[in-house]
């Protein structure tokens, strides 16, 4: 009996975009986040974030994240 592993949810290519939408799920907010391609990225970075529809601006890549509920 074969055992084939369960197919992985794609990789998000990182530093792709400049602006993303977390959720309080994603947070500790990070750059890049679980679930980015890491082989062309910067070191992982943790951002504060007001959790009231707040926006974070990540140092290394300037890539914005906002937080919608």
């Amino acid at each position: 009996m074969s055992h084939a592993p369960a197919a992985a949810a794609p990789l998000i290519a990182a530093n792709a975009e400049n602006r993303y939408e977390v959720t309080r799920a994603d947070l500790p907010l990070s750059c890049p986040m679980p679930g980015m391609q890491l082989w062309n990225s910067h070191p992982k970075v943790y951002m504060p974030i007001v959790e009231d529809g707040g926006e974070s601006r990540c140092p290394y890549c300037g890539a914005s994240y906002c937080l919608r509920d």
